[in-house]
């Protein structure tokens, strides 16, 4: 297919869904998306399971099976989560193959509550690797200063990685300089490096929403000629930080042995302003080695009308660098913003994971 989607897999980007339920998976519609939408993989999140299981659709008999075996809500949301992640693992297992572990990947977070857990989200990640029992899967961990430590324990034994709520750049080094560490210590491990591999994603639109609201309260000429343009500014630096830190003497040794980058990934790419382009994170995003993470309305907003460059990213970084720079000029915190980001990301995950329990347990007492 020719489409704008197949154009921006073969400018280098790889198209993962951010979605999944299991009428998704057994329709067969997530088979589908795999040659006509270019999918090649798929992310998860508890607002995404909370969303699925809300509907309720398609996971009627197993709530009734754990209702009967007397499971709680957690042990209930961690088999019907993760038989969800299994199957679509497995209607992926081709294009892993095909990717050489690059791509056809699924991934799974461990409960947001754990955020500031380091011995707790490894345990879970442990638990969740072991229970997908698919080599395509990701743990997700997000990038919580006791995530960092998390995601260089969980690496060292040889899980891959998805590293998630990633806003600024030092944050990003940061993971980067994790996951470096858990390569080194999964090499001393014996683990075959060419098995492991990772992803971090930096989140695009919530950095727009949050600076755009700052911009407006400060209300001069010069605030407001900044509008909708600090996510992308941040997300291309942040690209630019992939190519320095992979770049140097210690990460070369790795790779010779095996080892493969960790790719950096665009998410929350959805456009949440309706006055931008509802492609606008996607089509201001290509480079090679990136994977872009996309809502089913953004991925089709992408396929309907999306126009890909051959890169928007690499050119730019001095602009991207003056837009950041020229928040702080008008009063922007760029720290402050960042932090924030975070904080509320993972509260907000927190109340999905929430809702999710409370849905489940809802399903679990009606099928009593």
């Amino acid at each position: 297919m020719n489409s704008p989607l197949a154009q921006l897999a073969a400018n280098g980007v790889s198209i993962w869904l951010d979605d999944l339920s299991r009428t998704r998976i057994r329709s067969g519609q997530l088979e589908q998306l795999i040659t006509t939408r270019s999918v090649c993989g798929v992310t998860t999140n508890p607002t995404i399971f909370a969303g699925a299981l809300s509907k309720g659709e398609g996971y009627g008999d197993q709530v009734a099976e754990l209702a009967a075996g007397g499971a709680d809500a957690a042990k209930a949301v961690f088999e019907i989560t993760t038989q969800d992640v299994a199957e679509a693992c497995d209607i992926f297992k081709g294009v892993y193959a095909h990717s050489h572990g690059f791509d056809g990947r699924v991934s799974i977070e461990v409960e947001p509550g754990l955020a500031h857990d380091t011995e707790g989200t490894v345990a879970q990640a442990k638990q969740l690797y072991a229970k997908v029992n698919r080599e395509n899967v990701m743990i997700k961990i997000p990038a919580t200063k006791a995530g960092l430590a998390a995601i260089t324990a969980v690496i060292a034994e040889g899980i891959s990685v998805n590293v998630t709520l990633i806003f600024s750049l030092q944050r990003y080094r940061e993971v980067i300089a994790a996951y470096i560490a858990g390569i080194e210590q999964a090499a001393a491990k014996g683990h075959d490096l060419r098995k492991i591999h990772s992803v971090a994603s930096f989140f695009v639109s919530r950095v727009d929403t949050e600076i755009d609201k700052r911009l407006v309260a400060i209300g001069t000429a010069e605030a407001l000629a900044l509008k909708s343009k600090a996510a992308l500014a941040n997300a291309r630096l942040a690209y630019q930080v992939f190519e320095q830190d992979f770049d140097n003497a210690r990460w070369s040794a790795l790779a010779a042995g095996g080892a493969n980058v960790q790719r950096p990934l665009m998410a929350s790419t959805g456009v949440k302003a309706p006055n931008l382009s509802d492609t606008l994170y996607v089509t201001e995003l290509v480079a090679k080695q990136l994977v872009n993470t996309m809502p089913e309305k953004t991925m089709e907003a992408v396929f309907d009308h999306g126009v890909i460059p051959a890169d928007s990213i690499t050119g730019h970084y001095a602009q991207a660098k003056s837009v950041l720079d020229d928040l702080a000029a008008v009063g922007v915190s760029y720290d402050d913003v960042t932090e924030l980001l975070e904080t509320e990301g993972v509260e907000k995950f927190i109340v999905s994971w929430n809702e999710l329990l409370e849905s489940v347990t809802a399903a679990l007492s009606a099928a009593k």
